[in-house]
């Protein structure tokens, strides 16, 4: 368990692990789009389990992951079926980059949002 903790709190936050990894990515290679995307799908990670675990103490279930997981694949097939009408084939990195950076941003609201609705009542309760 020792191993996980450090996991554990950064996707507490997961604005820290951004911020981190763009700052040593820009400092290591001097690219900011770079660092930009490399931050982001990092990120994406920390942002999903954070999302699932409000969304789950939120609404009391434990579907918050499977959730996200669906549509991660529901994202995944329209997007893999608009490559393939468009181009005739489908290319599965580009569908997988696209799917990780579309759950970024979604995940992103969907923590602000989960973040709101949980923090603020829970500090009234208090």
């Amino acid at each position: 368990m020792a191993i996980l903790e450090p996991f554990i709190a950064l996707s507490v936050l997961p604005i820290i692990p951004f911020l981190l990894v763009y700052a040593g990515s820009y400092i290591w290679k001097r690219d900011k789009r770079r660092s930009l995307l490399l931050a982001m799908d990092i990120t994406t990670l920390f942002l999903i389990l954070s999302v699932s675990a409000l969304f789950n103490q939120i609404f009391g279930t434990g579907f918050g992951f499977y959730l996200i997981l669906l549509f991660m694949l529901v994202c995944g097939g329209l997007i893999g079926s608009a490559q393939n009408r468009l181009k005739g084939q489908v290319n599965p990195k580009r569908l997988v980059k696209a799917v990780w950076r579309l759950s970024f941003l979604l995940t992103s609201v969907a923590y602000l949002i989960f973040f709101i609705i949980g923090f603020f009542p829970y500090i009234w309760a208090v």
